[in-house]
């Protein structure tokens, strides 16, 4: 387990503090575990954000489909005549 040290403004830590207790109730470790579960948060939404740039990069650059074998949407499709 990591220990870190950080300095934040006395509102945002009376918020989270007043959060955490209203939330999880007050006990040993409460306080850390939220931290930890924001910080997770934090992280996973930014890699999400990463993600999804770099997707829409690659979409705006575009990408080789292979040949396209056909000239028009209805030659997908094969066309069955059925007589009764």
């Amino acid at each position: 387990m990591g220990t870190i040290t950080v300095n934040v403004s006395n509102e945002t830590e009376n918020l989270f503090r007043k959060t955490v207790h209203k939330e999880l109730g007050k006990g040993k470790g409460k306080l850390g575990g939220a931290l930890d579960e924001a910080m997770k948060k934090w992280a996973e939404e930014k890699k999400q954000k990463e993600i999804g740039e770099r997707l829409l990069k690659t979409m705006r650059k575009g990408f080789a489909m292979g040949k396209i074998l056909y000239k028009h949407r209805s030659e997908l499709y094969e066309r069955k005549s059925f007589s009764s």
